[in-house]
């Protein structure tokens, strides 16, 4: 079964964070392509994959309040996220205190990058999120004294 998207606009292949901030930034503000989909779930994050191309891929999430994603990375993929509406915090291994980012704030980061992202505000949140190349892996992490720690890998197809 194939996957229709959402007419989304052209996009010239993708490289590098500040490319995926750029089509990030196009994207949120198409609000007819991301806004229809807004679900808010009081008892999981809430997500879905709503878009894609040659190489890309974009989420929507949402947030309620607490709502996170656990200490992660994206398996080598290049990311960015805008927040579309609401709060939110990103944590990393060198800040566990983090960064609140409030719409339309934007986060680009390279492959190697490792973060937590929380709902962080008074009422519900929601992000929109690109990826280059397409996601296939997560790993997830746990802090210690010492760092951090791999606790486990996540694979498209079996665990989302």
């Amino acid at each position: 079964m194939s996957v229709t998207y959402p007419a989304l606009p052209p996009v010239q292949p993708l490289s590098t964070p500040a490319e995926l901030g750029k089509l990030a930034t196009v994207l949120a503000s198409r609000s007819d392509l991301w806004g229809p989909l807004l679900q808010f779930d009081a008892q999981n994050r809430w997500f879905t994959r709503f878009g894609g191309g040659e190489g890309w891929e974009a989420w929507l999430l949402t947030w309620l309040p607490g709502q996170r994603t656990g200490l992660h990375d994206h398996g080598g993929s290049a990311g960015a996220f805008t927040v579309l509406l609401g709060t939110v915090r990103e944590e990393t291994p060198h800040d566990p205190v983090g960064r609140t980012l409030n719409a339309p704030d934007l986060r680009a980061f390279g492959p190697e990058h490792v973060h937590d992202v929380v709902g962080a505000g008074e009422g519900p949140a929601a992000t929109l999120h690109v990826y280059s190349p397409t996601l296939s892996v997560m790993r997830r992490y746990a802090r210690t004294p010492s760092g951090i720690e791999l606790t486990s890998v996540e694979r498209e197809g079996s665990d989302w």
